[in-house]
C-alpha cells in the first residue's frame, strides 16, 4: 500500500483491516487518516473505480467499516468516522491517478530534497514507468513515485468547469436544481 494512502503506521494497520471491505464493496480506497485532537478523526476518502462517489455510498461504506471496527477494535480511544469523496483539489495517491488528472496543475512535495527543492507545483504530465511527470517552469520533471510525501490537485477554474462539466454528463447534477447566480449581492436582471 502506497504511504501516500495511509502514512503512519497505524494509518497502514487500518488500511489493512479496512481496504479490503472497502474494495470488495466495490470502491477504491484513495487515502486514509487518523487525525488528532480532543477527539481524533478517522479520515476515509473513497471513490468507484471510475471515478464519483455519492453521498449514500459514502453512508455505506461508513457503515459496513463501522461494523469491522467494532469487531477488530484497532483504536483504544474514542474517535469520529467521516467517510467522504476525495473532492475536487483530490490527493493524489496512487500511480494512475497521475494519468487520470494529466493535463491539470498539482502540488506535489518529496521526502527528500531533489535538485534542491521539496516542492513542486507544475501540470500533470502523466507518468513513465514508476516516475511522476510535472511541467513546471524550467522544463518537465521526472519524480520517483516512492519519493513522493505528498500530492494533490490544485482548484483551478479548469478543474471545477471540467469537473461540473463530467458529472452533468453523468446526469449527476441537473442545472435546474440550481438558483440563478446573483452577482454583488443583488438577483440578476434582464439589463444586466
Amino acid at each position: 500500500m502506497s504511504d501516500l494512502i495511509a502514512k503512519t503506521a497505524i494509518d497502514r494497520r487500518l488500511a489493512a483491516i479496512l481496504a479490503p471491505v472497502i474494495e470488495g464493496m466495490g470502491f477504491d480506497l484513495v487515502r486514509i487518516r487518523l487525525m488528532g485532537g480532543n477527539t481524533r478523526t478517522l479520515q476515509i476518502m473513497a471513490e468507484r473505480p471510475e471515478g464519483g462517489i455519492e453521498v449514500e455510498d459514502c453512508a455505506k461504506i461508513s457503515t459496513a467499516i463501522s461494523a469491522v471496527l467494532d469487531v477488530e477494535d484497532p483504536l483504544e480511544d474514542a474517535y469520529t468516522l467521516e467517510v467522504s469523496s476525495p473532492g475536487i483539489d483530490r490527493p493524489l495517491t496512487r500511480l494512475k491517478d497521475f494519468d487520470i488528472w494529466e493535463g491539470y496543475d498539482a502540488k506535489i512535495e518529496t521526502t527528500e530534497l531533489i535538485d534542491g527543492r521539496r516542492r513542486f507545483r507544475g501540470l500533470l504530465a502523466g507518468t513513465e514507468g514508476d516516475e511522476v511527470l510535472l511541467a513546471i517552469r524550467e522544463g518537465t520533471v521526472g519524480l520517483k513515485f516512492d519519493w513522493l510525501s505528498d500530492a494533490k490537485l490544485v482548484l483551478t477554474d479548469d478543474l471545477i468547469r471540467d469537473m461540473l462539466k463530467a458529472r452533468k454528463e453523468a446526469g449527476i447534477v441537473d442545472e435546474a436544481d440550481f438558483d440563478e447566480i446573483e452577482t454583488d449581492g443583488a438577483p440578476a436582471t434582464e439589463e444586466d
